[in-house]
């Protein structure tokens, strides 16, 4: 078989996400299917009938560490939470280089350092706080490279800390902790408090000199800060912490407790945990789909879940020498936890003819939740019986939990009860943001993002095409049913951005009911959606027995996601409107001149711009180094190919989309660490980006501001006002390949070239 026949001959996206991200040095795809199963035929067909795939790493990973290379078949990891000293504190960024140089993200908890002013016993005689060191542990991911991109962070804190407030705020600023999602851990506490809008109680007590720091705040101010910061800036995420502790098969279990969860938050794990993912893709069990007698296929499911528990302890007992550090190979032996999850529930609904939210959506979930969590925990206690249970296993604790007794049949009890268990945890949902591109299937739990995304192409005289990319499922039903026009689609093909946020909500607890470990979500909301909104979408979360959320509204401070209908008048004014192809207008000396000053991570860098007099047009650069820049030829090289390319007919917005997707200088975020006074971006093409920005927009107000006295003299203007701009950045970009990306399921998404932050 040929990878184009597995993903299909027109998914050429499938293709390039393959060749890309998992295909080793152009082996053919039997041989990675050979590679990646470990030679499990059962897994082997599982994967080539499109019905499971092992999480990112492994796809990458398994069978290359005979190579001699230093790999982990985990996708993250949580590093043992700092202690309050500052050996701890740097011993904990160290332990995260070394965790990313092998391929994994990590998450921490900073819950354990001191509050800002807190008494110290050094030079310093107060610390600066907690928050003060998130910026190292975000420089430390942004530095070490993992094959062309970044680590993934996650760092949380509880919400009784004393400098939460400050947590909360940190994101607000959009140059601070870059590299790193954050979340707080929201207590039973906390929400009392807030229902009876009682105050809450913050304390720390440093070991080292017995002060205790505390305040008293307001519960609902607290709460409200959470969310209206969640709502401006999509961060910080909430975890439901006491959720989190007591829904699981280990929560009767006094020697384990969760340090803290992964980059994407489906992972609550001890110090030193790891997860192992795998999904199901629930689409392929559809029997007879688009039809009135389309039917869930659970006997095949069961059977699917039965052998990936297997294939998951096949790759944790192979993986076991190849994590990073010392702490990860002992606490992955001691509960060996794997994550079997879900992928493509929208496709599956929508092939079932139900709608994603309904009561029916809910119920058959329930269905299946239940025989993934039966089946699995009776698979592991059968490999158990062959292989022994994990080493920390206590089976009484284990049966008493309410997790274990609500998902399990009288059968499956008498196989633990006899047996024990082989893992401690089994369950999880990650947001599978590439694998589910890769296969053109809605990711996670999320029900499918859009119909149909618009995208551009150019005729040979310049001018902007506009034409409907329909999502894989959408288009399979068009076809089927003979329809044109997506609005004859039936009313199951909800989408993401219209469903109201309390069915989006009830899915997921439903599946939570039955996953032991937690689920990846993000609900996305539209721009009208309110703080008061935020608000109660969290608490609705929090009542329906949710682990984890957070919300990606449209339009937010942060950055703007992709809409199903871009706006279409979205390029700035350009230079020779109306150019042939291939044409490059000449300018003169009548410009507007303008110049910037940058520091960059070598020292200082000039930057000049000319605009055209009557339209604000950008026509000319030119690049300098100051006495400690960069490499002066590669300057006046940059310089020239802006040039070109505005004199080219290229609006400022896109020249600005390829400098922004340069990626990250080491040099730079050293220096934006250390002395703080970079100029905006993280590499020297990203802040003239920012800078050709400023001035651009500085002139277009100028002669905004020209017009209008004109026109108050009645004097004509010498140009046509300019059209109304988006500001570029109100989008996110693929740093790859430009395109916009999309947010899902916890996870950035390119459905352009399929890059993301998730694996």
């Amino acid at each position: 078989m040929k990878v184009q026949e597995w993903l299909g001959e027109d998914n050429q996206l499938g293709s390039d996400i393959w060749n890309k991200k998992y295909c080793y040095e152009g082996e053919s795809f039997d041989h990675w299917i050979k590679r990646v199963s470990g030679g499990n035929d059962i897994i082997a067909r599982y994967m080539k009938e499109r019905k499971f795939l092992f999480g990112g790493r492994i796809l990458s990973n398994r069978g290359l560490e005979y190579r001699g290379r230093k790999i982990t078949l985990s996708n993250c990891y949580v590093i043992e939470p700092p202690d309050d000293e500052i050996e701890s504190i740097f011993d904990c960024a160290k332990k995260l280089a070394r965790t990313y140089s092998y391929g994994g993200g990590c998450g921490i908890d900073i819950s354990g350092l001191s509050p800002k002013g807190a008494k110290i016993n050094n030079a310093a005689k107060e610390t600066t706080g907690a928050v003060s060191f998130m910026d190292l542990y975000s420089l430390v991911t942004d530095l070490i490279g993992q094959n062309g991109r970044r680590g993934a962070l996650m760092i949380s804190i509880d919400c009784s800390h004393p400098d939460v407030e400050d947590f909360i705020n940190i994101k607000t600023n959009l140059d601070k902790v870059t590299k790193a999602n954050i979340s707080v851990r929201i207590s039973d506490e906390l929400m009392k408090a807030v229902k009876n809008n009682d105050k809450f109680r913050l304390h720390y007590t440093r070991e080292a000199t017995g002060e205790t720091i505390e305040q008293y705040v307001n519960a609902k101010e607290l709460f409200h800060h959470i969310a209206e910061t969640n709502w401006d800036y999509a961060e910080p995420g909430a975890l439901f912490w006491d959720r989190v502790k007591n829904w699981n098969l280990l929560s009767n279990t006094k020697e384990f407790s969760f340090a803290g969860v992964n980059p994407c938050a489906e992972e609550p794990l001890p110090a030193g945990g790891s997860c192992l993912l795998g999904s199901i893709n629930l689409a392929e069990f559809v029997d007879k789909p688009f039809t009135e007698n389309a039917s869930f296929n659970f006997t095949g499911f069961k059977e699917c879940v039965k052998a990936c528990v297997t294939g998951l302890n096949e790759v944790l007992d192979e993986g076991m020498e190849l994590h990073p550090l010392p702490e990860q190979r002992e606490s992955v032996r001691d509960w060996r936890q794997i994550g079997l999850g879900i992928m493509g529930l929208g496709d599956m609904l929508i092939k079932l003819g139900i709608t994603y939210g309904d009561e029916d959506a809910v119920k058959i979930c329930d269905k299946i939740g239940f025989a993934m969590a039966d089946t699995a925990i009776a698979q592991s206690a059968l490999l158990a019986k062959e292989e022994g249970t994990y080493p920390k296993c206590n089976t009484q604790e284990i049966m008493e939990t309410p997790f274990f007794l609500r998902n399990t049949s009288k059968p499956t009890k008498e196989l633990v009860k006899k047996y024990g268990l082989r893992n401690s945890q089994l369950l999880t949902i990650a947001p599978t943001g590439t694998l589910s591109t890769m296969l053109g299937i809605s990711g996670g739990i999320e029900p499918i993002f859009a119909n149909y995304y618009e995208r551009k192409t150019e005729s040979l005289h310049g001018t902007d095409v506009y034409y409907k990319v329909y999502t894989k499922i959408v288009e399979q039903y068009m076809k089927d049913h003979k329809l044109t026009d997506d609005s004859d689609l039936p009313d199951y093909f909800v989408t993401a951005m219209t469903l109201d946020y309390r069915q989006r909500i009830e899915m997921q607890a439903v599946w939570q009911e039955h996953i032991d470990a937690s689920i990846s979500s993000t609900v996305n909301v539209t721009n009208e959606f309110t703080v008061e909104e935020t608000e109660n979408l969290y608490l609705y979360a929090y009542e329906k027995g949710l682990k984890g959320i957070t919300i990606f509204r449209d339009g937010c401070k942060r950055t703007g996601i992709l809409t199903p209908e871009e706006e279409k008048e979205h390029r700035g004014v350009i230079a020779g409107e109306g150019l042939k192809r291939g044409d490059i207008i000449e300018i003169n000396d009548e410009v507007i001149g303008k110049k910037r000053k940058l520091v960059t991570g070598c020292g200082s860098l000039h930057c000049i711009a000319m605009f055209d007099p009557y339209t604000g047009a950008l026509l000319e650069t030119y690049l300098s180094k100051g006495s400690t820049g960069g490499c002066n030829n590669f300057m006046i090289g940059l310089s020239r190919m802006i040039s070109i390319s505005a004199r080219g007919g290229i609006d400022i917005y896109t020249i600005i989309d390829q400098l922004n997707s340069t990626g990250s200088c080491p040099s730079y975020s050293v220096r934006r660490a250390t002395k703080k006074d970079t100029s905006r971006g993280s590499c020297c093409p990203m802040a003239v980006g920012n800078a050709l920005l400023d001035m651009y927009n500085e002139v277009q107000e100028e002669l905004k501001n020209k017009e209008s006295g004109e026109s108050h003299q009645k004097v004509a203007p010498k140009a046509p006002k300019p059209k109304a701009v988006k500001n570029v950045s109100q989008k996110m970009i693929c740093p790859e390949c430009g395109e916009p990306l999309q947010f899902e399921g916890g996870c950035t998404i390119c459905k352009n070239c399929g890059w993301s932050k998730c694996i």
